[in-house]
Formats: structure tokens, C-alpha cells, sequence
């Protein structure tokens, strides 16, 4: 009967500390309601891929007997071999968005590619920590608070930290509510926080709404390569969406299609965080820069924004309201909805969420692209 004990003596402190991360993931995800659907997945699967002689990745039992892992196969057949899992969400993420906004003031395009700075910030501190530049360019990302993209690139570059990436992106997607109102206060003022914005939208047709993710999807292709299965994907999901013909397919990517990808992803993407792989100093740092990354991204927005409205006022124009830089990552809508939360706080009844919202889709686009680039920067050198 001894061999009932084998999975308990096999236990490293390192597993344990798996366990302690699991768990804590899904307490934010059950009590905290931050990403649950995400959190929870990964918390549990961080527990199932670190049990001693666990079941659901590649084993030899008994010595000689070979034993296929599902999470093992999932994450080689989804994630490995073609990146299927992270592609196919953003069908449901581009099925999902409303470009309305967006198009109606084109001006927010700017704002969406200024967020993206703290990527790039980070990817030089991380190089300057001593990572390499594969691994760096995959920290950066995080900043982008897009955790598909971030799964995408690191995977496509071959990091040697895929779930310390993961959980990072995710966690920081889960807590932009109280990092971006921290990072937003630490670079504006009352005065420029309760700036009112007038909400005027011109009349965005159909064509226009049928045409745009058609023209980006080719714009992109020739200008970031790398990025069409990424930005091809989300414009394919919001042509499902626009173009009225195919309402059930458009609710199923949003749905269905979604939900399953989500839910299969998240426990997914635990192969990559066993004891061995994520316990160590490398992973602190990583959650540190990812950090940093989102961060800079928030403030180069915001700063952006800024600059923007020293213009305005030469031209004699109304300024804009700086946080809706803020709105330029991509963790949409939450983003634009924390925004207008703190814009009502600052002063009951400034509403400013168009704009955010605005922002924050424009903000999804430019992580998209901002990760095609990086991999084609990056693939050159390596």
C-alpha cells in the first residue's frame, strides 16, 4: 500500500508554491470577480499540471508505460503547433466590438498607438535586466493588457517564460480598475480630470462599418506582415458582426465561440506554469516589468493626450480630457469604463465615456499591430 504515499513524498516546495499560486488565483477570480473566467481556469490548472505524477501531461507510468497528458496535447496541438487557441479568440473579440465610436472620430487612432508606449519601454529595461530579446520583446507586451496577444508572441518567439507572461497579462487585465486610477492621478491633475468633451458622432453607415475592418485587414497585411493572423482574425469576427447577414454566426463568435476558446485556453496555458518552469527569480522580475509595462502604457497615453491639448489651446479649440489616453490599452471595455468612473468622481455628471470607449477600441487594434511588429522586429535578429 505504500504506493498511495509516492505522490505525497514526490512533492517539491516548489509544487507547493504552485499550489499557494492556484489557489490565490482562484480567490481573485471567486472573490474578487477579477477575470474569473480566465483566473480560474489557469488558478486550477496551475494545480492539476503540478501534482506529482499527474495524469494530464506526458508520462511514463510504471517505468515503462507511456501515458498521454491532456493538457499536455491541448497545449502543443492549440498553442505550439499553430497558436490556434489565442487566433481563434479574437474572432469572438472582434465579433464583440463596436468600432461606432472609433469611426466617428478617427482623431482616437492617435491615442491607441501612443498607449503602446510602455511596451516598447519595457522591452529596453527588460533587455537592460538581461533578458534576451526574445524574452524581452514577450515581457513588453503585457503592457498592452492583451493576453491573447501576449500568449501569441511569446509562443511565436519562442520565450522561455510563457506562464509567467500569461499570468502577468491576465492579473494585470483583472486589476486595471485599481492600476489604471493610480497610474492616470499620478500624471494629471483635478482641473484636467474633470475636463467635460462635447459627444457629436457623425452618421457611420453601413458601408463605412462594412468596409473598415476590410481595409485594415489590408493595410495591415502590407505594413506588419506578422500581424494578419492576428488583426485578420479580429477584423473577421467584426465583419461577421457588421455586415447584417449573418446575425447568429456573429452571436455564436461573441458567445459560444468565446466562451469555449476562453475556457479551454485558461487551463491551457497552465502547462507552461510548472514548478520547475515558473518558480524562480526570472518569474519576480517578469510580474515586476509587466508591471512597469502596463504602467508606461496608461502615462504615455495620458501624457500624449497632454500634448495634444497644448495644440488645442494655440488653435483655440477645446482641450480634451487627458484620461481617455489612458483608455489606449487593450482591455476593452474596462478600461473606458474605468475612466468614466473616475471622470463621474472627479465631478457627478462628466460623462466621457463615448470618447473612452473611442480610445479603448482603437487601443485593441494598435496592441494587435504592436505585437505583429514586435515579432518581425524581433525574428530579424534572432
Amino acid at each position: 500500500m505504500s504506493f498511495l504515499l509516492d505522490g505525497v513524498m514526490a512533492v517539491t516546495w516548489q509544487q507547493i508554491v504552485m499550489y499557494v499560486v492556484g489557489i490565490v488565483l482562484i480567490w481573485l477570480a471567486v472573490k474578487k470577480e477579477y477575470e474569473p473566467s480566465l483566473l480560474l481556469p489557469m488558478g486550477f490548472g496551475a494545480i492539476l499540471v503540478n501534482l506529482p505524477f499527474s495524469g494530464v501531461i506526458d508520462q511514463v507510468v510504471q517505468g515503462k508505460v507511456e501515458a498521454a497528458g491532456i493538457i499536455q496535447w491541448l497545449f502543443e496541438s492549440g498553442i505550439e503547433a499553430s497558436e490556434a487557441m489565442p487566433i481563434l479568440l479574437f474572432i469572438g473579440i472582434g465579433a464583440m466590438i463596436d468600432f461606432g465610436p472609433l469611426l466617428s472620430q478617427p482623431v482616437l487612432f492617435l491615442f491607441g498607438a501612443a498607449a503602446q508606449f510602455g511596451i516598447f519601454a519595457a522591452i529596453v529595461i527588460a533587455c537592460l535586466m538581461g533578458f534576451d530579446l526574445k524574452d524581452a520583446a514577450s515581457i513588453g507586451i503585457i503592457g498592452a493588457a492583451d493576453g491573447p496577444t501576449s500568449i501569441l508572441v511569446s509562443q511565436v518567439l519562442d520565450s522561455n517564460y510563457m506562464g509567467p507572461i500569461a499570468v502577468a497579462a491576465y492579473s494585470y487585465m483583472a486589476l486595471v480598475p485599481i492600476i489604471q486610477p493610480f497610474a492616470i492621478k499620478l500624471v494629471t491633475t483635478h482641473k484636467e480630470r474633470s475636463i467635460h468633451m462635447e459627444y457629436n458622432p457623425k452618421s457611420v453607415n453601413k458601408a463605412l462599418r462594412i468596409s473598415f475592418p476590410i481595409a485594415v485587414t489590408i493595410i495591415v497585411g502590407f505594413i506588419s506582415p506578422q500581424s494578419v493572423a492576428l488583426v485578420g482574425f479580429l477584423m473577421f469576427g467584426n465583419l461577421l458582426r457588421e455586415c447584417g447577414v449573418l446575425n447568429s454566426l456573429s452571436q455564436a463568435a461573441q458567445n459560444e465561440l468565446a466562451n469555449i476558446i476562453t475556457l479551454l485556453l485558461g487551463i491551457t496555458i497552465s502547462f507552461s506554469m510548472r514548478a520547475d518552469q515558473f518558480v524562480n527569480p526570472a518569474t519576480i522580475m517578469i510580474m515586476a516589468l509587466g508591471l512597469v509595462a502596463f504602467v508606461f502604457d496608461t502615462i504615455g497615453g495620458v501624457i500624449f493626450a497632454k500634448i495634444v491639448n497644448v495644440f488645442l489651446k494655440m488653435a483655440g479649440k477645446k482641450p480634451v480630457n487627458p484620461m481617455i489616453g489612458g483608455c489606449g490599452i487593450s482591455a476593452f471595455p474596462m478600461s473606458s469604463r474605468v475612466v468614466q468612473k473616475l471622470a463621474a468622481q472627479e465631478e457627478p455628471g462628466n460623462i466621457i465615456l463615448m470618447q473612452a470607449a473611442g480610445t479603448n477600441v482603437s487601443g485593441q487594434v494598435a496592441s494587435v499591430i504592436a505585437g505583429g511588429l514586435v515579432i518581425s522586429v524581433v525574428t530579424q535578429y534572432l
